[in-house]
């Protein structure tokens, strides 16, 4: 459907490692031990070096990471977990799964990532009462204002914890996002940017008590085979997504940087038009542009034009998670969510992985520069 321009991804993310990939499953196949061997042992040294932190536990998704990074800090029923309502349902789903209730709280418009006097008004009211964690999701790639949402939680007694999902290389005055938090929950979903072949995911830490437990949920709560130290689930990353993931790994950091330099691109090619916002960087922030969000208060009419350019655009989200008809139930226990109702209806994510071209982008900027609202 989209113009040649627009290369696919995450299809040509295999296409660049793909003698690597092919010969790392390979590999795996020949060994024959599928389900947490050596691969998964070396990611989980290798991620937890690329992320800074002591500890990296792979299981089957970033939704799973949620749940069991709450499961094994206690944060179940009768308890409460802040959150962002602008963000993937998985965010929501993975505190459902644990047991806890989300309660949602309002974002910073420059950033779309939570914004701290929303979170304190949240802890200070009567919805708030039993809220014993907030999940600070660096969405998009943004990392959150780390240091203002962490003087809230301890304010609070209440744990902060990272969703990373969007954020692999983000960092936040000079540290890697996952490292940030008590522990942090990754999504290795294929257009990620680091991506498996599948689902998977993982959960980072300093906390080794905490590590270990973790590592224990994933598998039925086994501390040993058979035998169920606590209450577990089924979560756990396979050898072949986590020898892919070593391959890409490599060169994420790279691919980073390119996404850098093409959002550096759209910056300057969209500077000065009336019509879009394109997204800001808080001071002391590295983005690491999972997404290119911009905003237009004429935004359906201006996706409509791209989409007729064939512009492969997107709207990441439609819908806020406190308007949609699965979570109802949970939008009544959160307070006026006005940036985030308003963020909705002009959001549109643009073209960004690190294999477009210089091309693929002016394309992208003409479009734009030539609507009329």
């Amino acid at each position: 459907m989209w113009s040649n321009r627009f290369t696919a991804f995450p299809h040509e993310d295999y296409l660049a490692h793909r003698q690597e990939i092919d010969a790392a499953i390979q590999r795996v196949l020949l060994r024959g031990q599928l389900i947490l061997g050596e691969e998964v042992a070396a990611f989980e040294q290798e991620f937890a070096l690329f992320t800074g932190t002591r500890h990296a536990i792979g299981v089957a998704s970033g939704t799973d990471a949620i749940e069991v990074m709450l499961r094994a800090l206690g944060i179940g029923a009768g308890k409460k977990v802040a959150l962002p309502s602008h963000t993937a349902a998985a965010s929501a789903s993975g505190i459902i799964r644990a047991g806890a209730m989300p309660v949602f709280v309002d974002i910073d418009p420059q950033t779309f990532t939570m914004c701290p006097s929303s979170l304190d008004k949240l802890l200070r009211s009567a919805e708030g009462k039993g809220v014993r964690a907030v999940l600070a999701v660096h969405l998009y790639g943004h990392p959150v204002a780390w240091e203002e949402l962490q003087q809230v939680a301890s304010e609070h007694d209440v744990v902060l914890l990272e969703d990373c999902a969007q954020a692999h290389g983000a960092t936040y005055r000079g540290r890697k996002t996952g490292s940030l938090g008590r522990a942090a929950a990754f999504s290795f979903y294929p257009t990620k940017n680091l991506g498996a072949m599948g689902d998977a995911g993982a959960v980072t830490t300093d906390d080794a008590v905490l590590a270990e437990r973790i590592r224990m949920i994933r598998q039925y709560g086994w501390n040993q085979r058979h035998i169920s130290e606590c209450e577990g689930v089924n979560s756990r990353l396979d050898e072949l997504q986590a020898a892919v993931l070593r391959v890409k790994l490599k060169t994420l950091a790279a691919r980073v940087a390119t996404r850098r330099k093409l959002a550096a691109q759209y910056h300057i090619r969209l500077d000065g038009c009336p019509h879009v916002i394109t997204p800001g960087v808080r001071d002391g922030c590295e983005h690491s542009y999972h997404l290119y969000v911009i905003r237009s208060s004429a935004r359906d009419a201006l996706m409509t034009k791209l989409t007729a350019l064939k512009i492969p655009v997107a709207l990441h989200y439609p819908a806020a998670i406190h308007q949609q008809p699965g979570y109802a139930r949970h939008a009544s226990a959160s307070s006026g969510l006005p940036q985030t109702n308003s963020a909705v209806s002009e959001i549109m994510s643009l073209p960004m992985h690190p294999y477009l071209t210089t091309t693929a982008i002016e394309a992208v900027c003409d479009g734009i520069m030539s609507f009329t609202p």
